[in-house]
Protein backbone atom coordinates (compact mmCIF):
# COMPACT_ATOMS: atom_id res chain seq x y z
CA UNK A 1 0.00 0.00 0.00
CA UNK A 2 1.00 3.62 -0.41
CA UNK A 3 2.15 5.86 2.43
CA UNK A 4 -1.28 7.51 2.30
CA UNK A 5 -2.90 4.14 2.99
CA UNK A 6 -0.56 3.55 5.90
CA UNK A 7 -1.42 6.95 7.40
CA UNK A 8 -5.12 6.16 6.96
CA UNK A 9 -4.63 2.91 8.88
CA UNK A 10 -3.62 4.98 11.91
CA UNK A 11 -6.79 7.11 11.91
CA UNK A 12 -9.62 5.96 14.22
CA UNK A 13 -12.27 3.93 12.42
CA UNK A 14 -15.20 6.19 13.25
CA UNK A 15 -13.42 9.17 11.67
CA UNK A 16 -12.67 7.19 8.52
CA UNK A 17 -16.29 6.05 8.33
CA UNK A 18 -17.57 9.62 8.74
CA UNK A 19 -15.23 10.82 6.01
CA UNK A 20 -16.28 8.00 3.67
CA UNK A 21 -19.95 8.93 4.12
CA UNK A 22 -19.15 12.59 3.53
CA UNK A 23 -17.32 11.82 0.30
CA UNK A 24 -20.02 9.44 -0.92
CA UNK A 25 -22.72 12.04 -0.34
CA UNK A 26 -20.70 14.64 -2.22
CA UNK A 27 -20.13 12.30 -5.17
CA UNK A 28 -23.80 11.27 -5.19
CA UNK A 29 -24.92 14.89 -5.42
CA UNK A 30 -22.46 15.57 -8.25
CA UNK A 31 -23.68 12.55 -10.22
CA UNK A 32 -27.33 13.44 -9.71
CA UNK A 33 -26.57 16.91 -11.00
CA UNK A 34 -25.05 15.41 -14.15
CA UNK A 35 -28.05 13.14 -14.62
CA UNK A 36 -30.43 16.06 -14.27
CA UNK A 37 -28.49 18.01 -16.90
CA UNK A 38 -28.69 15.08 -19.33
CA UNK A 39 -24.98 14.24 -19.13
CA UNK A 40 -25.49 10.47 -19.03
CA UNK A 41 -23.34 7.51 -20.08
CA UNK A 42 -24.74 4.15 -21.13
CA UNK A 43 -23.42 0.89 -22.58
CA UNK A 44 -23.33 2.19 -26.14
CA UNK A 45 -21.54 5.45 -25.37
CA UNK A 46 -19.08 3.71 -23.03
CA UNK A 47 -18.34 1.13 -25.72
CA UNK A 48 -17.54 3.93 -28.15
CA UNK A 49 -15.32 5.53 -25.52
CA UNK A 50 -13.42 2.26 -25.00
CA UNK A 51 -12.97 1.77 -28.74
CA UNK A 52 -11.79 5.35 -29.20
CA UNK A 53 -9.28 4.84 -26.39
CA UNK A 54 -7.74 1.86 -28.17
CA UNK A 55 -9.08 -1.17 -26.29
CA UNK A 56 -8.39 -4.05 -28.69
CA UNK A 57 -11.06 -6.48 -29.80
CA UNK A 58 -9.93 -10.05 -29.17
CA UNK A 59 -7.27 -9.15 -26.60
CA UNK A 60 -7.46 -10.00 -22.89
CA UNK A 61 -8.13 -6.97 -20.69
CA UNK A 62 -7.42 -6.47 -17.00
CA UNK A 63 -9.42 -3.56 -15.57
CA UNK A 64 -9.00 -1.44 -12.44
CA UNK A 65 -11.82 1.06 -11.97
CA UNK A 66 -13.26 3.95 -9.99
CA UNK A 67 -16.86 4.08 -11.17
CA UNK A 68 -17.72 7.52 -9.80
CA UNK A 69 -15.01 9.09 -11.98
CA UNK A 70 -16.75 7.95 -15.18
CA UNK A 71 -19.79 10.16 -14.65
CA UNK A 72 -23.47 9.30 -14.30
CA UNK A 73 -23.96 5.83 -15.77
CA UNK A 74 -27.40 4.68 -16.85
CA UNK A 75 -27.46 1.04 -15.78
CA UNK A 76 -24.70 1.31 -13.19
CA UNK A 77 -21.92 -1.31 -13.02
CA UNK A 78 -23.77 -3.63 -15.40
CA UNK A 79 -23.52 -1.06 -18.19
CA UNK A 80 -19.78 -0.69 -17.67
CA UNK A 81 -19.17 -4.44 -17.68
CA UNK A 82 -21.38 -4.93 -20.75
CA UNK A 83 -19.40 -2.28 -22.61
CA UNK A 84 -16.08 -3.86 -21.61
CA UNK A 85 -17.21 -7.31 -22.75
CA UNK A 86 -18.44 -5.98 -26.08
CA UNK A 87 -15.19 -4.08 -26.57
CA UNK A 88 -13.02 -7.21 -26.28
CA UNK A 89 -15.38 -9.82 -27.75
CA UNK A 90 -16.38 -13.33 -26.60
CA UNK A 91 -13.04 -15.05 -27.25
CA UNK A 92 -11.03 -12.65 -25.09
CA UNK A 93 -10.89 -12.57 -21.30
CA UNK A 94 -11.98 -9.80 -18.96
CA UNK A 95 -10.14 -9.80 -15.62
CA UNK A 96 -10.78 -7.70 -12.52
CA UNK A 97 -9.25 -7.59 -9.04
CA UNK A 98 -11.62 -8.88 -6.38
CA UNK A 99 -9.60 -8.51 -3.20
CA UNK A 100 -11.35 -8.53 0.19
CA UNK A 101 -8.46 -6.55 1.69
CA UNK A 102 -9.16 -2.94 2.71
CA UNK A 103 -6.18 -2.43 5.00
CA UNK A 104 -2.50 -3.35 5.04
CA UNK A 105 -1.95 -6.98 4.10
CA UNK A 106 -0.05 -7.48 7.36
CA UNK A 107 -3.13 -6.37 9.32
CA UNK A 108 -5.76 -8.15 7.27
CA UNK A 109 -7.77 -10.73 9.18
CA UNK A 110 -10.54 -12.85 7.72
CA UNK A 111 -11.83 -16.01 9.39
CA UNK A 112 -12.39 -17.70 6.02
CA UNK A 113 -11.96 -16.48 2.45
CA UNK A 114 -14.82 -18.05 0.50
CA UNK A 115 -13.96 -18.00 -3.18
CA UNK A 116 -17.60 -18.13 -4.27
CA UNK A 117 -19.08 -15.59 -1.87
CA UNK A 118 -16.59 -13.29 -0.12
CA UNK A 119 -17.26 -9.83 -1.61
CA UNK A 120 -14.71 -7.80 -3.51
CA UNK A 121 -13.74 -4.56 -1.81
CA UNK A 122 -12.26 -3.07 -4.99
CA UNK A 123 -15.32 -1.07 -5.99
CA UNK A 124 -18.85 -1.54 -7.27
CA UNK A 125 -17.85 -2.60 -10.78
CA UNK A 126 -15.60 -5.38 -9.49
CA UNK A 127 -18.21 -6.72 -7.08
CA UNK A 128 -20.91 -6.79 -9.75
CA UNK A 129 -18.49 -8.55 -12.09
CA UNK A 130 -17.46 -11.08 -9.41
CA UNK A 131 -20.97 -11.92 -8.27
CA UNK A 132 -22.93 -11.79 -11.53
CA UNK A 133 -20.66 -12.16 -14.56
CA UNK A 134 -17.32 -13.85 -13.94
CA UNK A 135 -16.83 -17.51 -14.84
CA UNK A 136 -14.17 -18.10 -12.18
CA UNK A 137 -12.30 -16.47 -9.33
CA UNK A 138 -8.82 -17.33 -8.11
CA UNK A 139 -8.41 -18.65 -4.58
CA UNK A 140 -5.68 -16.43 -3.19
CA UNK A 141 -7.07 -14.78 -0.03
CA UNK A 142 -5.25 -11.46 -0.51
CA UNK A 143 -5.31 -10.67 -4.25
CA UNK A 144 -7.93 -12.90 -5.94
CA UNK A 145 -8.87 -12.13 -9.53
CA UNK A 146 -12.26 -12.71 -11.18
CA UNK A 147 -12.24 -13.75 -14.84
CA UNK A 148 -14.78 -14.01 -17.66
CA UNK A 149 -13.83 -15.92 -20.79
CA UNK A 150 -13.33 -19.33 -22.35
CA UNK A 151 -10.10 -20.07 -20.45
CA UNK A 152 -11.09 -18.54 -17.13
CA UNK A 153 -10.22 -21.72 -15.25
CA UNK A 154 -6.69 -21.66 -16.64
CA UNK A 155 -6.26 -18.11 -15.44
CA UNK A 156 -7.28 -18.87 -11.84
CA UNK A 157 -5.75 -22.34 -11.46
CA UNK A 158 -3.08 -22.59 -8.78
CA UNK A 159 -3.02 -18.95 -7.70
CA UNK A 160 -3.24 -19.87 -4.02
CA UNK A 161 -0.25 -22.25 -4.22
CA UNK A 162 2.52 -19.76 -5.09
CA UNK A 163 3.43 -18.50 -1.63
CA UNK A 164 2.85 -14.87 -2.68
CA UNK A 165 -0.08 -13.08 -4.31
CA UNK A 166 1.74 -12.39 -7.59
CA UNK A 167 3.67 -15.54 -8.51
CA UNK A 168 3.84 -17.56 -11.75
CA UNK A 169 0.45 -19.23 -11.17
CA UNK A 170 -1.31 -15.94 -10.52
CA UNK A 171 -3.64 -14.30 -13.04
CA UNK A 172 -1.44 -11.22 -12.65
CA UNK A 173 1.57 -12.92 -14.23
CA UNK A 174 -0.45 -15.03 -16.67
CA UNK A 175 -2.11 -11.90 -18.04
CA UNK A 176 1.28 -10.30 -18.73
CA UNK A 177 2.56 -13.50 -20.34
CA UNK A 178 -0.36 -13.46 -22.78
CA UNK A 179 0.30 -9.85 -23.71
CA UNK A 180 -3.06 -8.51 -22.64
CA UNK A 181 -3.96 -4.88 -22.08
CA UNK A 182 -4.41 -3.15 -18.72
CA UNK A 183 -6.97 -0.39 -18.28
CA UNK A 184 -6.98 1.94 -15.29
CA UNK A 185 -10.33 3.75 -15.35
CA UNK A 186 -10.18 6.83 -13.14
CA UNK A 187 -7.21 5.47 -11.22
CA UNK A 188 -3.42 5.20 -11.62
CA UNK A 189 -0.50 2.94 -10.78
CA UNK A 190 -0.09 4.23 -7.23
CA UNK A 191 -3.67 3.26 -6.41
CA UNK A 192 -3.94 0.14 -8.57
CA UNK A 193 -0.43 -1.03 -9.38
CA UNK A 194 -0.96 -4.71 -8.68
CA UNK A 195 0.69 -5.81 -11.92
CA UNK A 196 3.83 -4.02 -10.73
CA UNK A 197 4.02 -6.59 -7.96
CA UNK A 198 3.92 -9.31 -10.61
CA UNK A 199 7.00 -7.68 -12.17
CA UNK A 200 8.58 -7.60 -8.72
CA UNK A 201 8.00 -11.33 -8.29
CA UNK A 202 9.33 -11.96 -11.81
CA UNK A 203 12.56 -10.18 -10.87
CA UNK A 204 12.64 -12.20 -7.67
CA UNK A 205 11.72 -10.42 -4.46
CA UNK A 206 14.69 -12.06 -2.67
CA UNK A 207 17.02 -10.12 -4.98
CA UNK A 208 16.09 -6.76 -3.50
CA UNK A 209 18.26 -5.17 -0.82
CA UNK A 210 15.21 -4.51 1.34
CA UNK A 211 12.33 -6.61 2.60
CA UNK A 212 9.51 -6.50 0.05
CA UNK A 213 7.63 -9.02 2.21
CA UNK A 214 7.69 -9.61 5.94
CA UNK A 215 9.88 -12.59 6.86
CA UNK A 216 7.03 -14.54 8.42
CA UNK A 217 4.28 -15.81 6.10
CA UNK A 218 0.66 -15.87 7.23
CA UNK A 219 -1.77 -18.77 7.01
CA UNK A 220 -5.35 -18.27 5.82
CA UNK A 221 -8.37 -20.55 5.73
CA UNK A 222 -9.80 -20.67 2.21
CA UNK A 223 -13.00 -22.32 1.08
CA UNK A 224 -12.51 -23.28 -2.56
CA UNK A 225 -15.24 -23.25 -5.18
CA UNK A 226 -17.22 -26.38 -4.40
CA UNK A 227 -16.85 -26.09 -0.65
CA UNK A 228 -13.52 -27.76 0.21
CA UNK A 229 -11.45 -25.93 2.85
CA UNK A 230 -7.68 -25.57 2.53
CA UNK A 231 -4.95 -23.69 4.37
CA UNK A 232 -3.13 -21.16 2.20
CA UNK A 233 0.29 -19.85 3.23
CA UNK A 234 1.32 -16.52 1.74
CA UNK A 235 3.85 -13.78 2.17
CA UNK A 236 2.45 -10.34 3.04
CA UNK A 237 3.89 -6.97 2.13
CA UNK A 238 6.22 -5.21 4.54
CA UNK A 239 4.37 -1.97 5.49
CA UNK A 240 7.65 -0.06 5.87
CA UNK A 241 8.65 -0.93 2.32
CA UNK A 242 5.17 -0.24 0.96
CA UNK A 243 5.43 3.31 2.25
CA UNK A 244 8.36 3.90 -0.12
CA UNK A 245 6.43 3.19 -3.33
CA UNK A 246 6.49 5.83 -6.09
CA UNK A 247 4.52 3.87 -8.68
CA UNK A 248 3.33 6.86 -10.72
CA UNK A 249 6.98 7.82 -11.18
CA UNK A 250 7.14 4.97 -13.72
CA UNK A 251 4.47 6.52 -15.96
CA UNK A 252 6.85 8.79 -17.96
CA UNK A 253 9.15 5.85 -18.77
CA UNK A 254 6.26 3.61 -19.80
CA UNK A 255 4.73 6.39 -21.90
CA UNK A 256 8.04 7.22 -23.59
CA UNK A 257 8.56 3.55 -24.51
CA UNK A 258 5.06 3.18 -25.96
CA UNK A 259 3.79 0.90 -23.20
CA UNK A 260 1.25 3.34 -21.75
CA UNK A 261 -0.99 6.12 -22.98
CA UNK A 262 -3.35 8.55 -21.32
CA UNK A 263 -6.96 8.10 -22.43
CA UNK A 264 -10.44 9.07 -21.27
CA UNK A 265 -13.20 6.56 -20.51
CA UNK A 266 -16.49 8.34 -20.07
CA UNK A 267 -15.33 11.37 -18.13
CA UNK A 268 -12.58 9.52 -16.26
CA UNK A 269 -8.89 10.26 -16.89
CA UNK A 270 -7.53 6.77 -17.50
CA UNK A 271 -4.45 4.80 -18.50
CA UNK A 272 -4.30 2.13 -21.21
CA UNK A 273 -1.29 -0.16 -20.98
CA UNK A 274 0.18 -2.73 -23.36
CA UNK A 275 0.96 -5.66 -21.05
CA UNK A 276 3.76 -7.13 -23.17
CA UNK A 277 5.60 -3.79 -23.44
CA UNK A 278 4.89 -3.01 -19.78
CA UNK A 279 6.65 -6.22 -18.79
CA UNK A 280 9.62 -5.88 -21.15
CA UNK A 281 10.21 -2.18 -20.47
CA UNK A 282 10.19 -2.58 -16.70
CA UNK A 283 12.38 -5.69 -16.67
CA UNK A 284 14.92 -4.07 -18.98
CA UNK A 285 14.94 -0.84 -16.96
CA UNK A 286 15.49 -2.82 -13.75
CA UNK A 287 18.41 -4.83 -15.08
CA UNK A 288 20.01 -1.84 -16.79
CA UNK A 289 19.55 0.83 -14.16
CA UNK A 290 17.77 -0.54 -11.08
CA UNK A 291 14.40 1.01 -11.96
CA UNK A 292 11.60 -0.17 -9.64
CA UNK A 293 8.41 1.22 -8.17
CA UNK A 294 10.58 2.45 -5.29
CA UNK A 295 13.30 3.93 -7.51
CA UNK A 296 11.50 5.04 -10.70
CA UNK A 297 14.48 7.15 -11.80
CA UNK A 298 16.90 4.27 -11.29
CA UNK A 299 20.01 4.03 -9.17
CA UNK A 300 21.79 7.29 -8.42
Amino acid sequence: MSSRDIIRSLVPGFILEWNRRRKKNKVRKQLESKRASGKVWNTASLLQSLQDAGVDYGKDLLVHSAMSKIGYIEGGPAAVVDALLQAIGPQAHLLMPSSPVVTLQAEHELSTFEVESTPSKMGAITEYFRSSVADARSAHPLEPVAVKGPEAQWYVRGHHTDGTSYGPSSPWQKHLERGGQLLYIGTTLINSGTSLHAIEDLIGWKNFSFEVYLPQSKTYNVQLAGGRNVSVVSKVHNPATSALRKCDGLIPLLEEQGALKHVTIGEAPSLLVDGEKFKSVLLEAYYKNGVTMYTPEGKS
